[in-house]
């Protein structure tokens, strides 16, 4: 099978994305659903990490390095905007840590439910599956399809 584009994933990716409403949704859930994601693995450790006794070794950062491995095979400049998102989503994360409110892991999984059902309430409205139902691949295609969006209006190419 042929290597995807950048602009053939979008392209395929926006045929179920053509409903303002749904695309309004889209931009505030994607973030939070990738924010929750990383916050609830982060909860999870990788085995051996009490042995290094690092609180970065973790499933959450295991999936930033995933996802930054399909990034880079698509394009190196959206590669770099998403481990700037990515950075931030981490810092975000051991701020909430940094204030001691309550499990992380709570947190995150409150916000990612709440954001799922927001994304399928837009789904639901625009009339059309999400694409990750065709190809579980467009759930890491969601977070760049807006950061090209960011991209296309600052005129930097990808």
């Amino acid at each position: 099978m042929p290597k995807r584009s950048p602009d053939d994933w979008f392209a395929a990716y926006g045929v179920c994305h053509q409903n303002s409403t749904n695309k309004t949704i889209h931009w505030i859930c994607v973030p939070l659903i990738m924010l929750s994601l990383i916050g609830l693995l982060w909860s999870v450790p990788l085995p051996g990490a009490a042995s290094i006794g690092s609180p970065y070794w973790n499933c959450g950062m295991l999936l930033i390095a995933v996802g930054m491995l399909f990034y880079l095979r698509l394009s190196l400049s959206l590669a770099g905007g998403m481990l700037l998102v990515s950075a931030v989503s981490v810092a975000i994360i051991l701020a909430y840590q940094r204030l001691d409110i309550g499990p992380l892991w709570i947190a995150s999984l409150a916000v990612f439910v709440v954001a799922w059902i927001g994304q399928f309430i837009g789904h639901k409205i625009e009339g059309q599956k999400p694409a990750f139902f065709e190809d579980i691949q467009f759930l890491l295609i969601g977070p760049i399809w807006l950061l090209a969006f960011v991209y296309r209006r600052l005129g930097i190419r990808y």
